[in-house]
């Protein structure tokens, strides 16, 4: 065989949906007109990515096992597929790529290196899957790995010496921001170890905090990008190749084209919370969302963000002033609904802060009053969102950012309550970054209207909570720009205080968000999901104890 035509599915599997899933890949190879010969999906896409204690279910596991059985039966006639899924051999899970050919299961292979790390825990439900050589497929010898077995060069190299001539990776990677710039390097790796071409097929969609943004390649085995397919959407290429001086080249040239944008970064940090919203709604069956406005940068871009996902008619906003409320944010508010074209209403609370504070009167007799009666003003506010939420059924949408999450800058059945956080993983600064980059840039698949969407006012005010007068975030935290730096160096870099002082900041600063950090430990366990962006999410990603006796002050 010196001629051979492999199809790259990039879908967007929902977790438990067997038959959906199935039935997304049985679409996409209806739709195209020539059938290629193969036809690669990424990793666990028959159960959906990642399936967590899902596959411990042994039911679960039967309908995959019963479903694909009958998957198989249909490649009599149509194209063989490579599929990864969940799949029992001798007593024994494994997260596994099926070859499916001629009306049935002909090969097997299963993940070798179960990752630990970060947001993954494969081990807990897989068992390790033996190094095997490659897979005959009509006399061409294909290499396969699962995820992670390319991250490192032992399973590569060991198929090499075992005769493979193309390899092929089934994958479920996660985006975080530059991790498609990782992929590609180990990628390359691979292929400059083996002198091999290699086929990348990602997975694309928005599951709970993960969000995977697809950009599925090919490469061939003189590291020239042959395939690049379109990131965040689902796709089928078709590649050709060809068998010269006994290697195989792929003859196909599909690459997407260049980003249309004046920062890609921020581009894709955008895509990501899109489909992470778009999908968490959807796939959950929610009929829209509800957000409270404040007339402040983080709810204006909740709000955008949410427009831009599941489009005008799906979004609903309350306002709900108090005494301390400007005039500007209700103004601001107001303007920036009339801007999205989104539905909203104004409720007041200042008759609800009076019954709260008549019905302590007797309780806090005494006392000063503080923090305690702000944070009444914010709770009022989340009873009235998870009300309206409660009626209509509709999602609600928090709208804090992972600057105030760090600090503990959030009060607890207040702001915080909710269904997901589309900025949750996102510092304060870069806000203000993203902000300023949809003003000048509609991203594609976007079902709002307008380029321009949030007012130059709400980027340029101070930012502030309104929970009493002439307050602003700076009157009791750092500058955004020092807070997020000295955040950065503790969350992402796990840095010592000292290592963050010789960097040049205050150490009476440092010390100070350090402490912040650890105390809000127990407010971000009860934290709704969000939109994973970085490589260290508070959640998943970041697992402290809530009971601490460590101290980093010393």
């Amino acid at each position: 065989m010196n001629e051979l035509s492999i199809g790259i599915a990039q879908i967007n599997p929902k977790v438990g949906d067997i038959f959906g899933n199935i039935e997304l890949l049985k679409k996409a190879v209806r739709n195209i007109d020539n059938k290629p010969d193969l036809v690669v999906t990424g990793e666990l896409s028959i159960s959906g990515y990642p399936p967590e204690d899902l596959v411990l279910k042994p039911s679960f596991i039967d309908l995959i096992e019963k479903e694909v059985g009958k998957l198989a039966s249909e490649t009599k006639t149509g194209p063989a597929l490579l599929l990864g899924t969940p799949w029992r051999e001798e007593g024994k899970l494994y997260n596994a790529a099926l070859l499916l050919k001629n009306g049935v299961i002909e090969n097997k292979r299963f993940k070798h290196h179960l990752p630990t790390y970060g947001v993954f825990d494969e081990d807990r439900v897989f068992h390790k899957g033996e190094v095997q050589g490659p897979i005959d497929f009509d006399g061409v010898r294909l290499g396969v790995m699962i995820c992670e077995d390319m991250w490192s060069p032992d399973i590569a190299e060991s198929l090499q010496e075992m005769g493979a001539e193309i390899l092929i990776a089934l994958n479920g990677s996660p985006f975080e921001i530059d991790k498609m710039d990782r992929r590609m390097n180990l990628a390359v790796a691979r292929v400059t170890e083996c002198n091999l071409p290699l086929v990348y097929v990602n997975l694309v969609g928005g599951q709970d905090e993960l969000v995977f943004d697809g950009s599925s390649f090919v490469l061939n085995s003189d590291r020239t990008l042959k395939v690049l397919l379109q990131p965040w959407e689902s796709q089928l290429v078709i590649t050709d190749w060809k068998k010269e001086s006994s290697q195989w080249l792929c003859m196909t040239d599909s690459v997407a084209p260049e980003l249309k944008t004046d920062n890609e970064k921020l581009f894709h940090i955008y895509q990501a919370m899109i489909l992470g919203l778009r999908d968490y709604v959807n796939k959950n069956n929610f009929p829209g969302i509800i957000l409270g406005l404040s007339g402040g940068i983080d709810s204006a871009l909740s709000a955008a963000i949410a427009v831009d996902a599941l489009g005008p008619e799906k979004v609903h906003c309350v306002m709900m002033p108090s005494p301390y409320t400007s005039d500007t944010s209700v103004k601001d508010a107001i303007q920036l609904t009339k801007t999205l074209g989104i539905n909203y209403q104004t409720i007041p609370i200042n008759d609800i802060m009076s019954s709260c504070d008549k019905s302590l009167l007797d309780t806090f007799a005494g006392t000063e009053k503080d923090t305690t009666e702000e944070n009444i003003q914010s709770r009022i506010r989340g009873l009235i969102i998870m009300s309206i939420s409660n009626k209509f059924g509709y999602l609600a949408l928090t709208t804090g950012n992972k600057s105030e999450m760090s600090v503990g800058y959030a009060t607890l059945y207040g702001d915080m309550c909710g269904g997901f956080s589309v900025l949750k993983d996102l510092y304060k600064t870069t806000i203000f970054d993203i902000c300023r980059w949809r003003n000048l840039n509609k991203p594609p698949g976007s079902l709002g209207k307008q380029d321009k969407v949030i007012a130059d006012q709400i980027i340029e005010k101070k930012p502030s909570a309104e929970l009493r007068p002439n307050q602003f975030d700076e009157d009791s935290l750092p500058k955004y720009e020092i807070l997020d730096d000295i955040l950065k160096h503790l969350v992402e870099g796990e840095s010592a205080i000292n290592e963050i002082v010789d960097i040049g900041h205050e150490e009476e600063t440092v010390r100070r968000i350090w402490k912040l950090l650890d105390r809000a430990e127990y407010k971000r366990r009860q934290a709704p999901p969000g939109v994973k962006i970085s490589s260290r999410a508070f959640g998943k990603d970041r697992r402290y104890p809530i009971t601490n006796g460590y101290s980093d002050l010393l």
